[in-house]
Formats: C-alpha cells, sequence, structure tokens
C-alpha cells in the first residue's frame, strides 16, 4: 500500500530515540513500550496506549486509547 492509501500512518513521523529513553507513563511512571506499526507508547500496566502525532508524542491521559483486555 501507498501513504496515500494509509494517510493516518503518514503523521506519525519518527520518534527520536533519546526521547523515548526518558519518557515515561504519565500515570504509572513506568517506561512505555513503542508500537512503531501503530504509531503509539504502550503503557501495559495503565493498559493505555499514547498516540504520536508527526512524530510528538502525546502524553495526555484523555488522548490516549485503553488496550483492549486480553
Amino acid at each position: 500500500m501507498t501513504d496515500e492509501q494509509q494517510p493516518e500512518k503518514a503523521n506519525y513521523g519518527k520518534v527520536d530515540p533519546k526521547l523515548l529513553e526518558v519518557l515515561a507513563c504519565p500515570v504509572t511512571k513506568e517506561p512505555l513500550e513503542y508500537d512503531r506499526d501503530a504509531g503509539e507508547l504502550i503503557s501495559r500496566k495503565a493498559g493505555l496506549a499514547f498516540p504520536i502525532r508527526d512524530g510528538i508524542p502525546i502524553m495526555l491521559v484523555e488522548e490516549a486509547r485503553e488496550l483492549d483486555a486480553d
């Protein structure tokens, strides 16, 4: 698929690896997992996925997506 067929992924951008090292979940204060394919930072303990827009992590709980319970 081309970028035109997946416009929602076009704005994820790359996140600076140094930034990923220092970011923590705003709820649990624990490290986050980077899901490059989804363009999200995952907090398994909090059950939240924080979006990345234009390469900027949006670390607001009200912007986060709840993870599906497995």
